[in-house]
């Protein structure tokens, strides 16, 4: 049975052109990619690595929820 997944918001930074990942669900997840594929994949990795450092016990599924956020005047097909 999966616990509670791990929030992650996913905000666009317009001047980098990269996709900025922060959690207040695990302190000290910084993460950035082009693109929100590259993102899920670094994230899949981080986030383990975070919970296994902070000596947490390490499932061996973590259910993580990406919460995407669009800048203002950007539709979520726009291509970003």
């Amino acid at each position: 049975m999966m616990g509670v997944p791990i929030r992650v918001t996913a905000l666009w930074d317009e001047e980098a052109s990269v996709w900025v990942a922060t959690s207040t669900d695990l302190p000290g997840l910084v993460t950035e990619a082009d693109g929100l594929d590259p993102l899920r994949a670094k994230l899949d990795v981080l986030i383990p690595e975070l919970l296994e450092a902070s000596g947490a016990l390490v499932p061996q599924e973590i259910p993580i929820e990406i919460v995407v956020a669009y800048p203002r005047g950007r539709a979520a097909g726009s291509g970003v």
